[in-house]
């Protein structure tokens, strides 16, 4: 594993892209600053300073896309949700992948495969996890009702010891989730897991369903109960 720091770049995710092919496999790109960080279906994510984690993890898992490369961000928050527990918080999950504090968004994941002529050139996977900020900056964070660690701690964070301690939790099962896919987690992501059992609203592309949350499937998707019956989504924002 290789670390590299950038004072200042647009995006994380956006610098990877850009020059996928100049890393090694499990390199780490994290900064001080983005400028235009990005979050799921083009969100904005907002800076709130150098002492927040900004970070992206090049992959390069194959040359084929493997149907387990897309619960990557679903491993992810289970790995944050472990590094969260160290600092005594209880974290949750909203599916997919938003790792929550007392039902308050920490932390946004984000993960784009880069492709050139059909083959896989390598996975971005980008976090963002607020680790340190004013209680005023949170709440001015738009869509989202958020925290940071430090207000849920009062405590200042190290962001240097949390990228470690992440980066190190994370890289410890990874080889084995690329061969058993969601299923090696299943069970930890569901004891993080908000909602389930509940009636949601979900926007799935252009369209909200309504249901009951019934059910995590072995392949990360989740199951509705509608008044059309059992409805499968892979993709969609929990409202």
């Amino acid at each position: 594993m290789k670390k590299i720091h950038l004072e200042e770049v647009n995006s994380t995710n956006t610098y990877a892209k850009e020059n996928i092919e100049k890393f090694d496999d499990k390199t780490i790109i994290y900064t001080d600053r983005q400028t235009a960080g990005r979050g799921r279906f083009t969100r904005k994510w907002v800076d709130l300073g150098s002492r927040n984690l900004y970070m992206t993890i090049i992959l390069h898992p194959g040359e084929k896309f493997n149907e387990n490369f897309s619960n990557l961000t679903q491993y992810l928050s289970v790995k944050t949700c472990k590094v969260l527990e160290e600092y005594g918080v209880k974290p949750q999950i909203k599916w997919p992948n938003d790792n929550l504090v007392n039902n308050k968004k920490i932390s946004g994941i984000l993960s784009e495969a880069v492709f050139r002529s059909g083959k896989l050139l390598g996975i971005v996977l980008g976090i963002g996890v607020n680790l340190n900020a004013n209680l005023e900056d949170v709440k001015a964070i738009p869509d989202r009702i958020a925290t940071s660690l430090n207000l849920e701690t009062n405590k200042e964070i190290n962001r240097d010891e949390f990228l470690d301690k992440l980066a190190k939790t994370f890289f410890e099962d990874y080889d084995n989730f690329l061969r058993n896919g969601f299923k090696q987690i299943k069970e930890e992501y569901k004891n993080y897991l908000v909602l389930l059992g509940e009636k949601i609203t979900l926007q799935h592309l252009s369209q909200k369903v309504t249901g009951i949350f019934s059910s995590i499937n072995d392949d990360g998707t989740i199951t509705l109960l509608t008044e059309k019956g059992e409805e499968i989504f892979s993709i969609g924002d929990i409202l």
